[in-house]
């Protein structure tokens, strides 16, 4: 789990709760968080987002750019008079949010749990920081109902397959992820198995470790700069020895949409067990923007 001290509570660090917060001018950093804050009907309020804001798309367009969310600028956050931030736990660095925090502008954090609790918790902290807990009780709900339904599907998978995640290769040595990272969480929430559960976080391992592990699939994220393809993989002695190898079970994804823990999660992981389960067929999830009439939350 990935929370912060007061994530529970209504308001900002400083004891100031939700309802006292003027959310009129509210910068959003963290993906998550603008996805959440567009699902709410809040996008008027927004003033700006950072880089990793990639969803909706319009949101980097219409919105002030303030950079990426662990080397944010306290100038450019603070340059755009924002009366509220609003920021993903991870977001930094720590002297650039001090400063931030001495400015005495309002700061939100969010915490960020990897698992179906962790996203419905993630909607209501949002919610209640721009005073739309209504419209937040809606998306919860919707999203809710998605992610019983994958659990429901989860607990007919008779072997879960073994997952492993890679972020990169660097020095020539995969950086793949362990437990209580989003990788992990996704790969749980889509009924499979995290291969690598020594340790926590993000970490290189060495060919005989890749090997030990006995992955049955390896997952990576889409991107435009250095992407990890199924042949880059596969070419890796390492990895030529495994399971996952000899089925070239390759599987890349959007990242945000994978790991970003939002409204489209459950999505993602229906997506992600299709891919791994070719041969069940996964329930169909109503989706964030897909939702029957009967679950939209428009108002």
């Amino acid at each position: 789990m990935r929370a912060t001290a007061g994530d529970s509570a209504a308001g900002d660090a400083e004891g100031r709760p939700a309802d006292a917060i003027d959310a009129s001018r509210t910068v959003s950093i963290g993906g998550s968080i603008t996805e959440i804050l567009y699902e709410l009907g809040a996008a008027q309020n927004i003033v700006a987002v950072d880089s990793t804001s990639l969803y909706p798309r319009q949101a980097l367009q219409e919105k002030k750019n303030v950079g990426y969310m662990r080397a944010l600028s306290p100038e450019g956050v603070l340059g755009v008079a924002p009366s509220l931030i609003l920021a993903l736990q991870g977001a930094g660095p720590p002297q650039a949010m001090s400063v931030l925090k001495a400015a005495g502008v309002p700061i939100i954090m969010v915490g960020d749990d990897y698992s179906a609790e962790g996203i419905l918790r993630k909607i209501e902290r949002v919610a209640k920081a721009v005073q739309r807990e209504e419209r937040g009780r809606c998306v919860a709900e919707r999203v809710r109902r998605d992610l019983d339904t994958l659990a429901q599907w989860r607990a007919g998978i008779g072997k879960p397959v073994r997952v492993v995640f890679v972020m990169s290769f660097v020095n020539g040595r995969a950086m793949v992820a362990g437990r209580n990272t989003a990788a992990d969480g996704i790969i749980r929430m889509a009924g499979a198995v995290n291969a690598i559960d020594q340790f926590e976080g993000y970490k290189q391992l060495e060919d005989e470790s890749v090997v030990a592990a006995q992955p049955d699939a390896v997952l990576a994220m889409l991107r435009d700069a250095e992407p990890v393809s199924a042949k880059q993989v596969f070419a890796h002695k390492g990895f030529a020895l495994t399971p996952a190898a000899a089925r070239n079970a390759f599987v890349a994804m959007d990242g945000l949409y994978l790991l970003g823990f939002g409204p489209r999660t459950a999505s993602a992981a229906r997506e992600l067990a299709q891919k791994l389960y070719p041969d069940l067929k996964a329930p169909q999830t109503t989706g964030a923007a897909q939702a029957p009439p009967s679950l939209s939350c428009d108002r």
